[in-house]
């Protein structure tokens, strides 16, 4: 069983069915023993991982110290004079190790999961698939973490400083509790990761032919309209900035993955031998055109042709005028 999970004794082209459903389970196992070494890792180290977790706080009440100290803005006293972050039952420091354990073991397990997938869909796939599965792995890992820190270094800091903000115009004494705080940086990050992999499923659906270019270019304003819904709803407040902001990169997103969506659908049809552009396919072809005609040209109903003899008719001798008196031409 050991030898199984680390190496594959049989091509994946070479597999029958159950074959393939048992190599399903143990890509899925290894995905799972690689996310359970990173839990198990963050709670071995259980002290430092949540020093990692509480930079969002630091850069928050310390803007100075953020590396996007020029996007956050400064913090109100309560923020400052804040002190460690409080739990109030037994049950709250485990969810404190259960979430950083979580973020941890999806850091690690992302990119198996990834080659996994890759290696699991590579036989169903030409050689000029394959060639593209590997740039289209490595951006969906690059998107994710650029999410992710994304949510990180800017987005986390500066929904903190909001929140103390309504709270000090409210006077109200906020006491920010361990396992909230912890949860909301960790979904916070899964969340913008997840979302930056909206690009790559548009790509992914235009190349399935499931949907065309040009008709997701065309409906533009109801992809913004619900790109900046999906921002509000990522987002605990969707506030202006982080609301222009977030929605400008994702729509600037959607933008480049319909060129790149057009240009592959382009190449993929014109390797089957069909025309370039999918909206082709709606205009009838010259070949239907002519064969069209031809068909209602024999469907016509054609006149009864009358036999005729086809030795041609005797000609009318021409009549010659009478002789005049006295000319003894006609006697001849």
């Amino acid at each position: 069983m050991l030898s199984t999970l680390i190496r594959r004794n049989k091509s994946r082209s070479e597999m029958s069915f159950l074959e393939h459903l048992d190599d399903l389970r143990i890509s899925m196992i290894r995905v799972v023993t690689v996310f359970a070494v990173g839990m198990v890792t963050a709670l071995i180290f259980y002290k430092q991982t949540p020093a990692l977790l509480n930079m969002p706080l630091e850069w928050a009440k310390h803007p100075e110290t953020s590396p996007l100290a020029f996007a956050l803005s400064q913090p109100g006293d309560g923020l400052v004079n804040m002190g460690e972050l409080k739990e109030f039952t037994f049950m709250g420091v485990w969810k404190v190790l259960m979430y950083a354990g979580f973020g941890v073991g999806v850091a690690l397990a992302s990119p198996v999961f990834l080659y996994e997938t890759a290696r699991f869909v590579g036989p169903a796939l030409t050689d000029r698939e394959k060639s593209g599965l590997v740039p289209f792995c490595g951006a969906a890992l690059v998107l994710f973490l650029m999410g992710a820190a994304l949510a990180f270094y800017w987005l986390s800091p500066m929904s903190i400083q909001i929140w103390q903000h309504f709270a000090e115009g409210m006077k109200m004494e906020v006491t920010w509790q361990a396992s909230d705080y912890y949860a909301f940086v960790v979904m916070m990050c899964l969340l913008t990761g997840l979302t930056f992999q909206f690009p790559l499923a548009l790509i992914v659906l235009m190349w399935l032919e499931l949907v065309r270019p040009k008709t997701l270019l065309k409906s533009w304003r109801g992809m913004l309209v619900g790109i900046m819904l999906l921002v509000a709803l990522i987002t605990p407040i969707a506030e202006p900035i982080s609301l222009i902001v977030m929605t400008s990169v994702l729509f600037s997103f959607y933008l480049a993955a319909v060129a790149v969506g057009t240009v592959i659908v382009r190449r993929k049809r014109v390797a089957r031998g069909d025309k370039p552009n999918p909206e082709d396919d709606d205009l009838p072809d010259d070949d239907e055109d002519d064969s069209a005609n031809e068909d209602d040209s024999w469907r016509k109903p054609r006149k009864p042709v009358t036999p005729t003899d086809s030795s041609p008719a005797p000609t009318k001798p021409k009549s010659t005028p009478p002789p005049a008196e006295g000319d003894l031409s006609s006697l001849d």
